[in-house]
């Protein structure tokens, strides 16, 4: 048991049963079948909840995507044809695919040059029509941003995030998921880094009824590193589910990926599956995986796979851990023994268990505005 209280489980190595290099690319819906809960991919989904996102047409989301001009940051629509949109990552799965082949214009966002506050990226929503959105952002290099991604309203948003992190670059990307009840948002994220690159990658999902983000990190050039956070509170009838994969293909190569998740109410369900896969090249790999789950109350569930798949014994370490539980008995009896009321004792628990990884993304407005949304989500418990 943990500090949380959380029966924790570990491994050094473990095989999954599907190769997560294998998975089947495309940018096309018709390369991919009608999803159904037999594949592995979509078996804790409730599949009417994707809203119409695995449809072959899907309406595109670009009039409800503000941003602030910001000086060494270029905004542009461009053409989905341009070479540069799918150099980082291809669908795959079918509402990926959807969202790509529906998407005729992609936001392209273009850091030339060091920024030494957050930018910001609006999406917003107010309505429930099935709709495609593609970003890409280009990190030039040698320099170095926060961007911050926050969505909000009412939506049902296939979404693709591409993240070209060049050499000797940092980006530090928070996914802020604060949408209305009646939501989903499905999205495919991925990143590609540079030799000596380094990206922070950050979701915090907290609002919609179905949430679904997969990132994939590459690392296509030596000495990067990425650490990739996510944070989520799931209420009565909510779905979050978050499948992170690094894929060391380079030497030399540091990943962190921490996810932490709290869930109260029936049928609340949050599913985290977590893949490594440290290829042959990628000699000297430090990697460590960690998923926590605290489960507030009875009916909810919380589902835990952590995956590392090693093709070379030459690495610096790698390992993982996923833990789900509940309270620690203890730890509240420290807090009421010193005058706190139970219900303020187990409220400070859960913000301190969550918080920590919002404090990671180092961007002020992001942590106090979810910080209230957490304090209002455990009022509502």
């Amino acid at each position: 048991m943990d500090q949380h209280g959380l029966t924790e489980h570990t491994h050094s190595s473990f095989v999954p049963l599907q190769i997560r290099s294998e998975r089947p690319k495309s940018k096309s819906i018709t390369d991919f079948p009608a999803i159904d809960n037999r594949q592995d991919l979509w078996k804790y989904v409730n599949l009417d909840k994707l809203a119409g996102l695995d449809s072959d047409v899907l309406s595109e989301y670009t009039n409800q995507v503000s941003f602030q001009q910001v000086s060494g940051v270029g905004f542009a629509w461009i053409e989905s044809t341009d070479p540069r949109v799918g150099s980082v990552g291809i669908p795959e799965d079918r509402v990926a695919a959807a969202t790509y082949t529906n998407a005729s214009r992609t936001l392209l966002i273009e850091i030339n040059s060091d920024q030494t506050e957050p930018v910001f990226l609006n999406i917003s929503g107010d309505s429930k029509e099935a709709s495609a959105l593609h970003i890409l952002v280009i990190a030039k290099k040698h320099t170095h941003a926060t961007l911050v991604l926050q969505h909000q309203g009412l939506g049902v948003l296939g979404e693709i995030v591409e993240l070209d992190v060049q050499d000797e670059a940092t980006l530090n990307l928070v996914s802020v998921q604060n949408w209305d009840a009646g939501s989903t948002h499905i999205s495919a994220h991925f990143a590609k880094l540079g030799r000596n690159a380094n990206l922070k990658h950050t979701t915090a999902s907290f609002g919609g009824d179905f949430v679904r983000i997969t990132p994939v990190t590459t690392f296509a050039g030596a000495g990067a590193e990425v650490e990739m956070n996510g944070v989520y509170f799931a209420n009565s009838g909510q779905y979050i589910e978050n499948r992170p994969f690094v894929d060391h293909a380079s030497p030399n190569c540091k990943s962190r990926v921490t996810y932490k998740g709290a869930l109260s109410g029936a049928k609340a369900h949050t599913v985290w599956i977590g893949d490594v896969l440290i290829r042959v090249a990628a000699e000297g790999t430090d990697t460590y995986e960690l998923n926590r789950n605290l489960l507030l109350t009875d009916g909810a569930r919380a589902d835990s796979v952590p995956n590392l798949e090693i093709e070379t014994g030459e690495i610096q370490g790698a390992g993982h851990a996923s833990a789900s539980g509940r309270f620690d008995d203890e730890q509240l009896f420290y807090l009421e023994a010193r005058g706190i009321p139970e219900s303020e004792a187990r409220r400070l628990v859960v913000l301190g268990f969550l918080v920590e990884i919002l404090q990671r993304t180092g961007v002020d407005s992001v942590i106090e505005q979810m910080t209230a949304v957490l304090e209002k989500k455990l009022e509502e418990r």
